[in-house]
């Protein structure tokens, strides 16, 4: 726990005693009872001259003219690290229910944002998977009656999308199938922003007498490939208005305000960091380090969550800076290796996977 300061066994024992037992009382700690919670047999003096130390070091605030002591962002974010690196990560109690998986991964999604706030007694949010790359597969055009034919798309992560559109004549099958020809000779392979003016210009000149087909078909291909509608679920909402930190009448009308409308959310669900070398991307955002303004007096632990190559997602956990850290990195880390799991499994099953034994 020295990030970036020198501090004495001593000095870090008694740290970490304040942050504890602010944690589960929310009360500023005096040093009569900071003795009773360490091995150093130390007078309250001696604990007193510590904490002059630590409060010079920036490491713990005197909130009120009592003799009592808050941890500092500075002392949370020390302890945070320390956790981080520890391999104690292991929360089991959410395990077999993970496991009890949903087929449709939005019912998924919701299920581990509930758990999430049961276990932790914190409040959860999940975002749904977004698509780093949509590249077309390939374009099925299917004739549904005279006047109406059938768009499906289906880029290279399998995600299939479908839509109705009205002609104003009967297509001929021969001439249907030469128009889905011409559109997946030209797109295939293509992300929306390699699909340009000139090129749709290109494929309406070929397809003659229906261009104006050809151009409907491109909106709803243009439409399918940009559609980054977040949906984001959240759970437990009501749990900050259990510690009395938060429970100022600005600031919980803000949190909560933050949970229902959701819009507010959205940054944090489309800045998802995917450094390779970081599994899960666990980050922990102390009080003005949180990336979500109503959330300045609240801690943020996200992770990122991916079903396959370019389809991610995030998961956070928000509570007040006192929160047990340990366990709720303990539960996120469990909660990914829970969730690698189940993605790997329906991957191999998407794929044509099979069980010969």
């Amino acid at each position: 726990m020295d990030q970036g300061l020198e501090l004495s066994d001593r000095k870090k024992k008694i740290l970490e005693a304040i942050i504890r037992t602010y944690m589960e009382t929310g009360e500023p700690v005096g040093s009569r009872t900071v003795s009773k919670f360490t091995d150093l047999n130390l007078s309250s003096a001696t604990i007193r001259n510590e904490m002059a130390d630590l409060e010079e070091m920036g490491l713990i605030l005197q909130p009120h003219t009592s003799a009592g002591r808050i941890p500092s962002d500075q002392a949370y974010r020390m302890y945070v690290d320390t956790i981080l690196e520890s391999k104690n990560k292991e929360v089991s109690d959410i395990q077999e229910l993970l496991l009890e998986r949903e087929d449709k991964i939005d019912l998924l999604l919701k299920q581990v944002a509930k758990l999430l706030a049961q276990n932790t007694n914190y409040t959860s949010m999940v975002t749904k998977p977004r698509y780093e790359h949509r590249r077309i597969k390939f374009i099925q055009l299917s004739r549904t009656s005279e006047d109406q034919i059938l768009v499906l798309i289906v880029t290279q992560n399998n995600h299939v999308t479908n839509k109705f559109i009205d002609t104003e004549t009967d297509i001929p099958e021969n001439d249907l199938a030469q128009l889905n020809f011409l559109l997946n000779t030209a797109l295939n392979g293509l992300d929306i922003t390699e699909i340009s003016i000139a090129l749709a210009s290109k494929i309406r000149d070929q397809a003659g007498e229906y261009a104006s087909l050809a151009a409907q078909i491109l909106d709803v291909v243009a439409a399918t490939m940009s559609d980054d509608e977040e949906e984001i679920y959240t759970s437990g909402a009501t749990n900050i208005l259990k510690y009395p930190e938060l429970m100022d009448k600005e600031k919980m009308e803000g949190l909560l305000s933050t949970f229902e409308e959701k819009q507010m959310l959205t940054a944090w669900a489309n800045d998802v960091p995917m450094e390779k070398d970081k599994e899960h991307q666990i980050q922990v955002y102390i009080g003005e380090e949180s990336p979500i303004e109503s959330m300045k007096d609240c801690s943020v632990v996200t992770a990122t969550y991916q079903i396959e190559e370019g389809v991610y997602g995030k998961i956070g956990i928000v509570g007040p800076k006192r929160m047990d850290y340990q366990k709720v990195v303990g539960t996120l880390e469990n909660c990914m290796q829970q969730l690698d799991g189940i993605f790997k499994k329906k991957s191999l099953t998407d794929k044509g996977g099979r069980n010969d034994s």
